[in-house]
């Protein structure tokens, strides 16, 4: 339960103020807003200007457009009814969530009448992602983004109504209205990152090794490295900035979340924006819409050997340019199909946190055959709700800032969550070596490759595609990797067994 008084036993969310000094320092989730219940500690309190040590909340945080309060707020205003209640009428028994999942089904239109209704349908039916929804859905990339997703829905689709004077541009406040499951969308929005959940950096770093030492000590251990110094050659480091890209980019088209935008209005959106997942343009044919933009960087020598390659047109989806504004990012993943990775960034800065395979993040739920997992709707809340615990694991994941200009690995099977800390600009490539070649045919003819593979029209055939390919470009390479494995295996068990006697035998 959320409060916003003070409490000895809470924790302090408090507004930054000007005159302050600065800090130092496949997801599956419901398409309308589900999300974890309980993410944010019990007697949270949100107080203007409070003194302790605890959340902040970001300088640009704007109040609730309409009031909502944490509903622990409620029961330190005696005699307060909550307005919620009222206006739902019958329907006040409905939990919050299920109430937006209904208002899902509705249209821009019916959602505008409904509004008229009550105060408390007036709140429900103006929930930010309601309308995302639409837009999202309605206009795909054909929009510009107009303060809020609201805003930008009737100025759209009403162009002879002055958003700007309506009630959509600031919002009516309602008073005594609490709800923990509408408060807690617009705090994610408008937290900042805690100082110490970007103090941890237990990454090893390292600069100008060997393709040699990059194989021993990093690929083939499946340990997460940052590289230093090997993009410094780039041509994208010095040119990628915001000028460049939009007048190289023009009106070509880039995949953003659900839909399709040019680079300009991408900006645009991000410049306004302030909501707890914003979009993220993640784009795999961005070389092939702007060539300039593929020709601009190199692959580092250490991933060089790309044994998908061998499929030519045919292979998955391996690269991506990656833009998007602070508090954008990725929540834990696996990344697809078995590959390794490696992630550049070329502008702005990253939070990485990574587990190893065999260790699920807290708050995160894969189904047994991996094909979804669960997990809080926003970073934010994760970090909320779930990085603490971390701390005490005897199995602490590894974490880091990637900066420009750094290079980050990451050995297939680890679990992953990226935020950009500030507006960045990263490419990113997937790819298939002799060190994980076993573990990528092993993970395409899974019974269920047809849920699981990604990146291709052809998920069924991609093994045997991909099997004979190699066959036929290296051969042997595939049985004496299996040799090589079978071997290693086999030593092992000398290591722990008397041949002699056929027992095992131990050694401390």
């Amino acid at each position: 339960m959320l409060s916003c008084r003070r409490s000895l036993l809470s924790q302090t969310i408090k507004r930054k103020t000007k005159n302050k000094p600065k800090n130092k320092t496949k997801v599956k989730t419901h398409k309308n807003v589900s999300r974890t219940r309980d993410f944010i500690p019990k007697n949270m309190h949100l107080e203007d200007n409070e003194e302790e040590v605890g959340f902040n909340l970001k300088s640009s945080a704007p109040s609730h457009s309409h009031g909502v309060q944490p509903l622990g707020n409620l029961y330190f205003n005696p005699g307060a009814i909550n307005s919620r209640n009222i206006g739902l009428g019958d329907l006040q028994i409905l939990s919050d969530e299920l109430v937006l999942e209904i208002l899902g089904l509705l249209e821009g239109t019916q959602l505008g009448v409904l509004a008229t209704v009550s105060k408390s349908f007036y709140v429900f039916t103006s929930h930010e992602p309601l309308w995302r929804n639409l837009v999202l859905d309605n206009l795909k990339g054909r929009f510009f983004y107009n303060r809020s997703w609201k805003a930008t829905y009737i100025s759209t689709f009403h162009p002879s109504f002055d958003v700007s004077r309506s009630a959509c541009s600031s919002g009516l406040r309602v008073r005594d209205f609490y709800s923990d499951y509408l408060f807690q969308s617009w705090l994610c929005a408008n937290l900042e990152m805690k100082p110490e959940w970007l103090e941890r950096d237990n990454i090893i770093r390292k600069r100008g090794i060997s393709v040699d030492d990059f194989v021993t000590n990093f690929e083939e251990p499946n340990k997460p490295v940052l590289l230093e110094g090997c993009m410094d050659n780039w041509d994208a480091l010095g040119n990628w900035d915001r000028d460049y890209l939009v007048n190289l980019c023009g009106d070509a088209q880039f995949a953003v979340g659900p839909v399709k935008m040019r680079l300009d209005d991408y900006f645009s959106y991000a410049d306004q924006v302030k909501e707890e997942r914003p979009l993220y343009l993640f784009d795999p044919k961005f070389a092939e819409k702007i060539p300039t933009l593929g020709s601009e960087y190199d692959v580092p020598v250490y991933f060089r050997e790309d044994l998908f390659s061998v499929l030519g047109n045919r292979r998955p989806d391996y690269r991506w340019i990656i833009i998007g504004p602070a508090g954008s990012g990725s929540s834990f993943h696996i990344d697809p199909n078995s590959t390794s990775a490696w992630n550049a960034v070329i502008r702005g800065s990253k939070k990485w946190i990574l587990f190893p395979p065999d260790v699920v993040p807290p708050g995160v739920h894969p189904s047994l055959d991996g094909a979804e997992v669960a997990c809080p709707v926003s970073i934010i809340e994760w970090f909320m709700n779930f990085y603490d615990a971390t701390k005490d694991w005897k199995k602490r994941p590894i974490e880091c800032i990637c900066k420009a200009g750094e290079v980050i690995f990451v050995p297939n099977g680890w679990w992953h969550l990226v935020i950009n800390l500030e507006e960045s600009v990263a490419i990113t490539q997937n790819y298939v070596s002799r060190r994980n070649l076993l573990n990528v045919l092993d993970f395409l003819k899974k019974p269920n490759a047809s849920e699981l593979v990604s990146g291709t029209t052809d998920r069924i055939n991609l093994y045997e595609n991909f099997k004979n390919a190699m066959e036929a470009s290296f051969p042997g390479t595939i049985d004496g990797l299996r040799l090589k494995a079978k071997q290693k295996k086999m030593s092992f068990w000398d290591s722990v067994t008397d041949s002699k006697v056929g027992a095992f035998k131990f050694s401390f």
